[in-house]
């Protein structure tokens, strides 16, 4: 791959540190633009079909929405440079992209909005600096941050479940502070595509906002430098000083990360089984067409969904792209020979995670033309 891509992001978009810090731990030459540049307008929402970040232009034309694709065209190309071979790694590595895309977004809507006093000036800069220069640039800030807190409520965050969305995240933080003490990445030595899903929401928000990165450098300092590591072209693991440069031999899963995916599970695994019935729903009621897009938000009663984790009632949007993500651990799991299968399933029902083998929509989810399509 030669020549210059040009990834069109924000800085404190969640989703384009998924994208950029692929780009960068594999070495790809990139230019990034905002996407309040005119060029993303004119020349590559008509082709990215919508106007959602991170968007890439590639050294021939080709415009890719979304961070998942954007990665799949470069692993497609490098012989998966990023995903393990053994079973349970490539499992936990799919799985983990999937939670960080879709299940850590409440404690990053959470930390991100209501702490005004450490964050409204920081997120002003931000909000502002998108937006080009014009009559109407602070109301189109205002805007912007005014759909981006109601997003926050479609993702489950209420004004009464702070408390159980703080205990919860912090949780998973210090498990997950653990388990980085051990090794620089989640499966070992090197990033693997459950890295760069988690890292979208663990640096966009939660280690970048002054609340959450106050939180993050006093609680959990290994977390820390596993997002500033993320951000490195290098290993950037000099603390490791018999480090290796590959994946944990043997197929192995530590128990410090069974313990993280444990607490992940606890909020995952309800709202993915809400939102299957929700969205399944939907669609025995109106039998979308084959090549119909599936929208953002999508199920019966306006799509929202509720479930319970630790006895908190929360209500959420229920979100066809979860799914879309979460058929490629399925598919490869249907695909595992008969040992491999009964050992993956043994690890999922020890994390609390084996619901999410076999909860799907009865309808698949395809991409055409930059856009998720019903099949």
């Amino acid at each position: 791959m030669t020549g210059e891509y040009i990834l069109y992001g924000l800085p404190h978009s969640l989703y384009t540190g998924r994208a950029r810090s692929y780009l960068i731990k594999n070495r790809i030459p990139f230019r990034e633009l905002s996407c309040g540049h005119e060029s993303f307008k004119t020349d590559i929402v008509p082709k990215a079909k919508l106007a959602t970040i991170p968007t890439l232009l590639t050294p021939t034309g080709e415009v890719i929405r979304d961070g998942a694709a954007i990665i799949e065209y470069f692993e497609a190309a490098n012989h998966r440079a990023c995903r393990p071979k053994s079973p349970r790694q490539r499992l936990v590595s799919d799985l983990c992209d999937v939670i960080g895309a879709e299940g850590l977004l409440r404690p990053a809507m959470h930390y991100r909005w209501n702490f005004p006093e450490e964050n409204l000036d920081f997120l002003k800069y931000h909000f502002l600096n998108a937006q080009r220069q014009g009559p109407h640039r602070q109301e189109k800030t205002d805007y912007m941050m005014d759909k981006m807190r109601f997003a926050g409520r479609m993702f489950g965050v209420s004004d009464t479940n702070h408390d159980f969305v703080e205990t919860h995240y912090m949780d998973f933080l210090r498990a997950l502070d653990k388990h980085l003490a051990t090794v620089p990445y989640l499966l070992g030595w090197k990033p693997c595509i459950g890295d760069f899903g988690l890292l979208a929401p663990m640096f966009g928000h939660l280690g970048r906002d002054p609340k959450p990165l106050a939180i993050m450098q006093r609680e959990a300092i290994h977390v820390y430098r596993w997002v500033e590591r993320m951000n490195s072209p290098e290993q950037d693991a000099a603390e490791f000083f018999e480090a290796g440069d590959d994946y944990l031999s043997d197929d192995l899963i530590p128990e410090t990360l069974i313990d993280v995916l444990r607490i992940l599970a606890e909020d995952f695994v309800p709202e993915t089984l809400a939102a299957a019935q929700s969205i399944n729903g939907w669609l025995a009621d109106n039998n979308p067409g084959k090549g119909a897009g599936a929208a953002r938000y999508m199920g019966q009663n306006d799509s929202r969904t509720e479930f319970t984790v630790r006895g908190e009632s929360l209500v959420a949007g229920a979100q066809p792209y979860r799914f879309y993500l979460l058929q490629r651990v399925q598919d490869y799991f249907a695909a595992l020979g008969a040992d491999d299968k009964a050992v993956a399933q043994r690890l999922f029902k020890r994390c609390g995670l084996e619901d999410v083998l076999a909860t799907n929509l009865t309808r698949r989810l395809g991409r055409e033309d930059n856009l998720e399509v019903w099949l």
